[in-house]
């Protein structure tokens, strides 16, 4: 006779051990599709460093034809709003844009003429500017003249137990105008082909964006895409004139100041001190540093000498703390810690182009990321401090 009891537990433990093999399948399946997610996260990822590295391999080694393909939209984004405007009044579009790439052309050939001259005599007396230089801060250099002093005499020690019919090879550097007269052509050639692309893209009008556009995928895709447009157009345009501006403002004040204290070509240094003025932060700095030394070799006392760097540093503090953050601190909200690594890295790849497009670059990267939603992390990188509450 069969126990009730036993035969009551014998389906219990049956159907446990059916379900066990079961747990453990389904475990070993999440753990699998974990290590695939895994995986493919990691491919991705790699995929993607690969492909920045060649893509800033070749920003490096292309320099010569990317750098003026991107000039070329930054000043086709500054202004095609005019030509857009312009085309409202029956102003047709090819010839804005033929006058604009004329007057660009007729500025770029006056300030070459015009700075030619005091650029090449300030070349020309750089050894003179070196040695006043020197005796300006020989009071501050005193110990490392006595340690000069003593390795040539050092030198001279060794040379006389030299052979007398021992011949010496001097390798010469190449002079800053050797230089300069070796990369003219393809610095010209540069130049050319950002004006005739600048110009075939103003004449051309939204076709570049529609062209864009079309090539999305989806209505949805299109209709991000032309907002993503209108919008790096409107906030680089807004900012490069808005600075532009400012700038120019900012040397002809500074040139005329340096000009009353009398010193040596003030619209040479106004100049200089406009196109600094677009690298943040750093232009200023340079911009002081140089009219400092010109300075102490120009002036006829130090204490005159101190005043040009003085009335530099000034006028710099008051448009960066007071006039730029006034006109621009609402449109550019990008952190400093961003744009100096921009700075940093776009000079180190383009040099001083770099260094002057590294914010409006930085300006597209972040309307890029305000509008894709898998750019979090890039916005937030390069959104600004909010600690404080905004």
């Amino acid at each position: 006779m069969t126990d009730p009891i036993k035969a009551s537990d014998t389906p219990a433990i049956e159907s446990g051990a059916a379900d066990a093999p079961t747990e453990i399948d389904e475990a070993e399946q999440r753990m699998l599709s974990a290590r695939a997610r895994a995986y493919r996260r990691a491919r991705t990822v790699s995929v993607i460093g690969t492909f920045v590295i060649l893509a800033f391999g070749c920003f490096y080694i292309a320099q010569s034809l990317i750098l003026p393909v991107i000039l070329a939209f930054l000043l086709a984004l500054v202004f095609s709003p005019v030509v857009r405007t312009l085309a409202r009044y029956r102003i047709p579009q090819s010839l804005t844009a033929l006058a604009i790439v004329l007057t660009l052309t007729a500025s770029v050939l006056a300030g070459i003429y015009g700075l030619s001259e005091p650029v090449s005599k300030w070349i020309d007396d750089a050894p003179k500017i070196e040695r006043q230089l020197r005796l300006r801060l020989a009071d501050l250099g005193g110990p490392l003249e006595k340690l000069r002093d003593v390795q040539k005499q050092v030198e001279e020690a060794t040379n006389q137990n030299d052979q007398a019919d021992t011949q010496k090879v001097v390798v010469q550097e190449p002079t800053m105008i050797s230089q300069a007269a070796r990369g003219a052509p393809e610095i010209v050639a540069g130049i050319a082909l950002m004006l005739v692309l600048l110009l075939f893209i103003l004449s051309s009008g939204d076709m570049v964006y529609e062209k864009m556009v079309r090539a999305l995928p989806t209505f949805g895709d299109r209709r991000k895409g032309l907002r993503i447009a209108h919008d790096i157009e409107r906030e680089v345009s807004r900012y490069l004139l808005t600075i532009s501006a400012i700038n120019i403002g900012l040397g002809i004040i500074i040139g005329s100041l340096l000009a009353i204290v009398g010193m040596p070509n003030p619209v040479l240094w106004g100049i200089v001190a406009a196109i600094l003025n677009f690298v943040p932060l750093l232009g200023a700095v340079v911009g002081i540093g140089i009219v400092g030394m010109v300075a102490l070799v120009s002036m006829p006392t130090t204490t005159a000498a101190l005043l040009p760097p003085a009335i530099y540093l000034a006028c710099t503090a008051l448009e960066g703390q007071f006039l730029t953050p006034a006109l621009v601190g609402n449109r550019l909200r990008i952190n400093s810690v961003a744009i100096i690594l921009a700075i940093a890295f776009w000079g180190w790849i383009w040099g001083f182009i770099g260094v002057l497009v590294a914010v409006p670059l930085l300006i597209v990267m972040s309307v890029f990321a305000k509008h894709v939603e898998g750019l979090g992390g890039l916005r937030e990188m390069l959104g600004p401090n909010n600690n404080n509450g905004n």
